[in-house]
């Protein structure tokens, strides 16, 4: 794993299946089991920022020890305090969570929760992780999220227009 990086990019939309599951769309699956060392290991977290999740592979644990290096070097040379063992702990606060070969999984409770999140996935790619929204939550965001309410909405219609087919 060490040196590759893995980027995802693009969207896709996911309804919640049958026993409770979710499916991690296929292009986002094949990067983050080859991204965990071709495990069938998901990484899901709360984003720091914004109401919905943040997905990666394991990989990523790598890249998240070198950010805290950046981050730490910059607050030292700007003079501010750098609490490392908390920012540790936002970072590296994320679940591993197996999922079968079409990418099912089941999602904790409580990431539901932090991600307020009902029967629908809306998948972002975000470079080096992607993240997983409520599309109606992801509607509420500013004007800055425009692009990317667009796409979620266009890909809501179109499930919404199979399901009337059925």
């Amino acid at each position: 794993m060490a040196g590759v990086r893995h980027s995802y990019s693009g969207q896709a939309l996911t309804l919640l299946g049958d026993k409770d599951r979710f499916v991690i769309p296929s292009d986002f699956r094949k990067i983050v089991k080859a991204s965990s060392d071709d495990k069938r290991i998901l990484c899901l977290a709360k984003h720091d920022r914004w109401d919905c999740l943040v997905g990666f592979g394991l990989s990523r644990q790598e890249e998240l020890e070198a950010q805290l290096d950046r981050e730490e070097d910059a607050a030292l040379r700007l003079g501010r305090d750098y609490d490392r063992e908390l920012r540790s702990n936002l970072l590296f606060g994320f679940e591993r969570i197996p999922f079968d070969d079409s990418g099912r999984f089941n999602m904790p409770d409580y990431l539901r929760s932090d991600g307020q999140i009902e029967d629908m996935l809306f998948f972002r790619g975000a470079g080096q992780s992607f993240t997983v929204w409520n599309p109606a939550v992801l509607d509420q965001q500013g004007s800055d999220w425009n692009p990317v309410k667009s796409s979620c909405a266009g890909l809501v219609k179109e499930v919404e227009a199979k399901g009337k087919r059925k």
